[in-house]
């Protein structure tokens, strides 16, 4: 296991999905030197301070990005990438300002990196398409190696949240609501909600395809497979009860940050603009999913708004205080 401090960069514009595959179907959806990765006692979590961690998993070493809790907390925050996660940094760390937000909290920030096109799920087998060398085992990963590892460095297994963005947002939901024991607050911003609905897996397949040429067979199996409703959240609503929820989309009007000017700009925004009415119809059946069980969550509807960062930015500074409250962490 390595550590490498970095100083947090500006947080600056990436759009997601290409965009032939938007238009087809809109769904995109510290300081330490070196050191061994052998099993320590627990103790006390650092102080503040920014370590990148490679932490051992059956898909081998994954880095994870980690701003440790400012008074040395046990809470830690998840935050999830979108479908085209990178491989050399979670978005979250230089998209958004998450780091100077929860700098002064009493919460660590856990970013891992990488799983484009994963939905953070444990896969069936690996991708025929792309020749994946290694089957994806995402959910084992952050729900069984990474709180390993972070258990030795004071971070409790039983005091987290995650929150995430389109897929990540999918996937926050599904990780909170089959480790109760682990979540206590799960955050969607831009989810989408609804994979059952008529249309959404088959778009899921081809977004999969323009992103990194995933075959979703080797994720949940044909659509008729019992893993499709399993990482369905309207169907497990019942399974989210009692947790703290903040579920968000904007109307996939252009707002405040959208300012295209070049061709290619115009075609992005285009894009965002499908994405998010995609993502808001999406939660709209969730929220009313909800509703009829009588399940509590804190909405957020921004008249205006696309599926892009700097919103899922903002809406990161709208829920800080609900996680914080939910975590006991400020």
């Amino acid at each position: 296991m390595r550590f490498v401090r970095h100083g947090t960069k500006s947080a600056r514009r990436r759009w997601l999905g290409t965009a032939a595959a938007a238009l087809a179907f809109p769904l995109a959806i510290g300081l330490v030197g070196p050191s061994v990765a052998t099993a320590t006692p627990a103790r006390t979590a650092q102080s503040g301070g920014y370590e990148e961690a490679f932490v051992d998993s059956t898909m081998g070493p994954i880095k994870v990005q980690i701003q440790w809790a400012s008074r040395g907390g046990n809470a830690a925050l998840y935050l999830l990438d979108g479908l085209r996660a990178r491989n050399d940094r979670n978005a979250w760390s230089f998209e958004t300002n998450a780091f100077d937000l929860f700098r002064d909290d009493n919460i660590t920030l856990v970013m891992p990196v990488g799983g484009q096109s994963s939905f953070y799920s444990d896969w069936y087998s690996t991708s025929s398409l792309n020749r994946q060398p290694t089957t994806y085992k995402w959910e084992t990963f952050l729900t069984e190696e990474l709180p390993a590892y972070l258990e030795t460095r004071g971070v409790s297994r039983t005091n987290n949240g995650v929150l995430g963005l389109s897929m990540g947002g999918s996937a926050a939901l599904t990780l909170a609501a089959y480790h109760r024991d682990q979540f206590k607050f799960a955050g969607s911003y831009s989810g989408y909600l609804n994979i059952s609905a008529p249309g959404m897996r088959e778009a899921i397949r081809v977004a999969m395809i323009s992103a990194g040429s995933f075959n979703v067979d080797a994720m949940w199996g044909p659509p008729w497979s019992p893993a499709w409703l399993r990482n369905d959240p309207f169907v497990f609503a019942p399974e989210l009860r009692g947790l703290s929820l903040y579920v968000s989309a904007a109307s996939g009007l252009p707002g405040e940050f959208d300012r295209p000017r070049s061709p290619v700009d115009f075609v992005n925004t285009g894009s965002a603009i499908g994405l998010e009415a995609l993502a808001l119809m999406n939660t709209r059946a969730f929220q009313f999913r909800l509703d009829s069980l009588g399940i509590p969550a804190t909405y957020s509807f921004p008249s205006n708004g696309t599926h892009s960062w700097p919103y899922w930015g903002s809406e990161l500074g709208k829920s800080r205080g609900q996680i914080l409250d939910a975590l006991n962490a400020r």
